[in-house]
């Protein structure tokens, strides 16, 4: 049978003021969307595609469940059980996906990653990147252009008939352009379109995460989003962009790890899900993003966040609601709203564009990402979480958001911390959120009383401000060592909250979105 854990759910969005042209364009994005799944799934686990055709082929007993379960999961490990095998047979989960020849460990490719010359080295750990073995032996570092030339110039051709078939001339750039980066893998030029992107359409299409590749958090995982905006929703939330500076001078660490200049574009879109592939449909479903990833970009031109709104609802009312009705006290229950938990989500995609990101270690120029490694997605997810809280509380402080949110914000994200624990602490948000759990009960900020969980308010906000300083400094420091111990320390689950856990097992886990609105090209 499907895993009960996911709740299908019909994901849909309003189509009827998009016009024909329009229409057509989606329907060519939605192709080259399942293009980057084809591709998430070679990144995945190099025995991926042998493995589906063989059960596409079993249409008996439980081989149509399988399938199932290994297109959710995009492979035949499950995402919520510390990749545990579903399909009998096949090998443990590699550490290090398909970005690393199969036979070499992490300790070894960390030793010829250090011996290379450093413009050899930043081109080996990029991005854009595989590792692979030449006829010799020897590891070489493999253009995902040539890795993956096929599948990306079917997509380069879908996105530039796509950019003639559409009226937005934003549109069309960004589209040309991210045709150009998929045949050339320098992706700086349709970033920044993407950036400057005001059209109807909002896709998302291309390498972007690292959380595939546990061994380095280096090698980004193809995906898409194909959305289109909200605009009522987007112009309710375009002042969040002018505060962003203001934050930033105010961030709980030293004044010389601030930057006194953030890029000059903070776009802010609220879009509905058509249609979603690749790294961004597997397992949980994702809520919002903040993007691009690039450090160069970010410095010079900021980051967007998007706020997928059709899917939060679909959580809330599905997953957070029933959870808060388990886990918090019954006092607290009441005070769980949609407006604190979207306004929340909002401020965790801002805040992973500020803070540290490029920095000096040892007098050596390189950045967070690089010198945390496997630690830095639990890392970087924590600090979002924690400074999206220090960054609302600021904004309720001076008006800039509703009171009501303010009283109700710590209890949303209190029931919002075990929704996500749900997902496994071998998971880059999970044990972010451990480690804040931790926190606030180790300063006595969450309590439990008879068993549920309160927030004691009073003591919540320097409890905050302390993490959020933490975690930043020790970003700031690019200090491996501070990032494990907390990791180390921290990002467990301690027997109350498996307690707690326990009491959900009869609530979904998350949504499976069944995107009714879109079709095959």
């Amino acid at each position: 049978m499907p895993d009960p854990r996911f709740a299908p759910i019909e994901i849909s969005a309003d189509l009827s003021g998009l016009p024909e042209s329009e229409r057509a364009v989606l329907g060519k994005l939605v192709e080259a969307a399942r293009i980057m799944d084809a591709l998430f799934l070679r990144q995945v686990w190099a025995g991926n595609d042998a493995l589906l055709q063989t059960l596409a082929r079993d249409t008996r007993g439980t081989g149509p469940d399988l399938l199932h379960r290994f297109l959710l999961n995009k492979g035949p490990w499950s995402r919520l059980d510390h990749s545990a095998p579903f399909v009998s047979g096949v090998p443990r989960k590699p550490g290090g996906a398909n970005f690393y020849p199969i036979d070499m460990t992490r300790e070894e490719v960390q030793r010829w990653l250090d011996g290379l010359p450093e413009e050899a080295r930043n081109r080996a750990a990029g991005f854009f990147t595989v590792i692979r073995r030449h006829g010799n032996g020897s590891p070489v570092a493999v253009p995902y252009s040539q890795e993956y030339q096929p599948e990306l110039g079917m997509a380069a051709r879908l996105l530039r008939e796509a950019a003639q078939l559409t009226t937005q001339p934003t549109l069309s750039r960004f589209l040309r352009t991210r045709a150009d980066a998929f045949l050339s893998d320098d992706y700086y030029e349709s970033d920044v379109a993407w950036m400057e992107l005001e059209a109807s359409i909002e896709p998302v299409i291309g390498p972007y995460e690292v959380y595939e590749d546990e061994w380095f958090n280096f090698k980004a995982a193809f995906e898409a989003f194909i959305t289109v905006t909200d605009v009522a929703g987007t112009a309710n939330l375009r002042d969040f962009a002018g505060h962003l500076q203001s934050l930033e001078n105010a961030l709980p660490i030293d004044p010389r790890y601030r930057n006194p200049r953030l890029g000059t574009l903070t776009p802010i879109r609220v879009v509905n899900v058509v249609f979603t592939a690749g790294d961004a449909n597997r397992g949980v479903q994702t809520a919002a993003f903040n993007l691009p990833n690039d450090e160069r970009v970010i410095r010079e031109k900021g980051s967007k966040s998007v706020m997928l709104k059709n899917v939060q609802e679909a959580k809330f009312k599905t997953v957070l609601q029933p959870i808060a009705a388990r886990v918090l006290t019954p006092g607290a229950r009441p005070d769980v709203s949609f407006d604190a938990f979207f306004t929340h989500i909002l401020l965790h995609e801002l805040m992973h564009g500020l803070g540290p990101h490029d920095i000096s270690v040892a007098g050596r120029a390189t950045t967070v990402r690089r010198e945390l490694k496997d630690m830095y997605s639990a890392i970087e997810e924590a600090k979002a979480d924690i400074s999206g809280l220090w960054a609302l509380q600021r904004l309720v402080d001076s008006g800039h958001v509703p009171a009501a949110i303010g009283r109700s914000m710590y209890s949303t994200f209190l029931a919002s911390m075990f929704r996500s624990l749900r997902f496994g602490i071998n998971e880059a948000h999970g044990r972010g959120v451990a480690i804040q759990l931790n926190h606030f009960l180790d300063a006595g900020a969450v309590q439990l009383v008879d068993g549920h969980f309160v927030v004691r308010s009073d003591m919540m906000r320097r409890a905050v401000e302390l993490l959020t300083s933490e975690v930043m400094t020790l970003q700031a420091e690019g200090s491996y060592e501070k990032a494990e111990a907390l990791v180390a320390r921290l990002g467990v689950l301690r027997p109350e909250v498996q307690r707690a856990l326990a009491r959900l097992q009869d609530v979904p886990v998350d949504i499976e979105p069944q995107f009714k609105a879109a079709w095959a090209g």
